[in-house]
Formats: structure tokens, C-alpha cells, sequence
């Protein structure tokens, strides 16, 4: 299996209070792997990152608006967790709509810890199976996902991760997952 994304374009949506690691290391993965990643957000400027919910942990440049970017500029999305940021995402209606095109677009996505709270409000969980933040699995399971307890769990275009102790399998899987997606917005896309 081809484990290369050269050329691959992958937007990492976040917005303040976005998990640094949950962020940094599957877009580090990414990028190792020859993609480019452009991080999306509902402002403008910098994402601040936490760390454990609790603690500054720096910030991210928003290299673009959400409510700007396209899901066919893309060949792949990632959601990170921390609590607060899909908690802000799923309350912005362009990072919602974008979240639901990606899924209905069948271009991989990637989500990890509480980011699949935006894949909720994006009514694009039902008959899927998932797994998150303990926390969340209640969420899930009323949006209609199946839930399980897995390190990792790809069901279709969509996989998902429960927390930061799961980020080597998750960072693997992903890059693995997005090689096998066609490339389409990497191809041609903007520079």
C-alpha cells in the first residue's frame, strides 16, 4: 500500500482551544509524508492551542478562512480534539457545512479525541462506526453511530480516534488512508 502523499492537499480545521498535540502530530505525520497542510479556522490570524484542555500550549497560523476554502481545494481533512475547539466549530455554520460537504464528498477524513463533536453536529455519523473521547460516545450513539472502544477505527471515509495516547496508530492510519483516496485537489489546486 502506497504510504506517499505527494501532492496531497489536507486542510486541518481548528479554532481556539484546539489540543496542540492532537494538531501537530498527525500534521507533522502528514507533512512527512509529502503532503501539504493548510490550516483552516472561523477566524482570522492564530488558533490558540491548549494543552490538556487547561494550559496555553501556543498557536497555529490560520492559513485560511473557512468560510473561504472550497472541499474541492482539498483532498483530505483532519479534525483535531480539545475540548473548546469543536465545541466553537460545530456552533460556526461554515465549518459545519464544510465538515458535512467533506464527508458527503467521500475524500478521507480524520478525527481524533473530541473532534468528532463537529461530525455530529454535521449529521454525518449515522450507521457509522466511531470511536472518540469517552465523553462523547453518548453523543455518538443518539446521532446514530455505532461505538466502539478501538485505538483507531476506519469505517468508509471517515476515521477516528479516542485520545493523544492513540496518536502514533492514529497518525499511521491516516497517512495510509489518505494515499489510498484519489488525489484530486493536489493535482490542480491553488498555490
Amino acid at each position: 500500500m502506497a504510504t506517499t502523499l505527494d501532492g496531497r492537499r489536507v486542510a486541518v480545521l481548528a479554532a481556539d482551544g484546539v489540543e496542540r498535540v492532537e494538531l501537530e502530530q498527525p500534521r507533522q505525520a502528514l507533512q512527512d509524508a509529502g503532503a501539504r497542510t493548510d490550516v483552516l479556522s472561523i477566524s482570522e490570524g492564530e488558533v490558540q492551542a491548549r494543552e490538556n484542555d487547561l494550559a496555553d500550549a501556543g498557536t497555529f497560523a490560520v492559513d485560511r478562512l473557512v468560510g473561504d476554502a472550497s472541499v474541492d481545494d482539498y483532498d483530505a481533512l483532519l479534525l483535531p480534539g480539545g475540548t473548546v475547539n469543536p465545541d466553537k466549530l460545530r456552533t460556526d455554520a461554515a465549518a459545519v457545512a464544510f465538515v458535512r460537504d467533506f464527508v458527503r464528498s467521500g475524500k478521507p477524513v480524520a478525527s481524533i479525541c473530541h473532534g468528532p463533536w463537529t461530525l455530529v453536529e454535521a449529521d454525518v455519523v449515522r450507521g457509522r462506526r466511531l470511536t472518540s473521547w469517552p465523553s462523547l460516545r453518548t453523543d455518538l450513539r443518539n446521532a446514530g453511530a455505532e461505538v466502539v472502544d478501538e485505538e483507531v477505527v476506519t469505517d468508509g471515509n471517515l476515521t477516528t480516534s479516542r485520545s493523544p495516547q492513540d496518536l502514533p496508530a492514529f497518525c499511521a492510519r491516516i497517512v495510509a488512508e489518505f494515499a489510498r483516496a484519489p488525489q484530486a485537489a493536489g493535482a490542480g489546486g491553488r498555490s
